[in-house]
């Protein structure tokens, strides 16, 4: 496993431990797209859904076409989210550190995917393509993020 593996795996589960904490903390999930988080359900239900099984033929068929699935849904599911966040105008700081956090795990896997290409010969273009196109998703937020969040101001959206 290289660097950018683990720091992106590393950066999911603190995006993961943020929500739990700020949910905790708040006993409230204000400011949480609950799309987003039925959607990310959905990833990984059908991401890992394969544990239950282990037929080979099953799994090179109808569980292939999940993983692919669940890879094209993840890389859409923060949409609502943003959507959310877009129409409200502002975010918690801890829902933007979440958000973040989440961003950033993509961006690591890109890195991944380039390291495991040069060093590896792996390619997977159904991963590539979906991952481009989260991290595209996350762009603007992550401009935001730097320019507001880390200089110590609460997210808010021009109107």
């Amino acid at each position: 496993m290289n660097i950018f593996r683990l720091t992106g795996d590393l950066s999911h589960l603190a995006a993961i431990i943020i929500l739990l904490l700020k949910i905790w903390k708040t006993r409230s999930c204000a400011g949480i797209s609950g799309k987003s988080q039925i959607l990310f359900a959905l990833v990984f239900t059908s991401r890992y859904l394969d544990l239950l099984t282990a037929f080979i033929s099953f799994y090179n068929s109808i569980m292939k076409i999940m993983w692919t699935f669940s890879i094209y849904l993840e890389s859409v599911s923060i949409l609502p989210q943003l959507f959310m966040i877009s129409k409200t105008g502002e975010a918690e700081t801890i829902t933007t550190h979440y958000l973040f956090f989440l961003g950033l795990y993509r961006a690591l896997y890109l890195i991944n995917w380039i390291w495991r290409f040069y060093f590896e010969g792996f390619f997977d273009m159904i991963a590539i393509v979906a991952g481009v196109v989260q991290t595209i998703l996350y762009c603007d937020f992550f401009y935001l993020y730097v320019t507001k969040v880390l200089k110590g101001k609460k997210l808010s959206l021009p109107a």
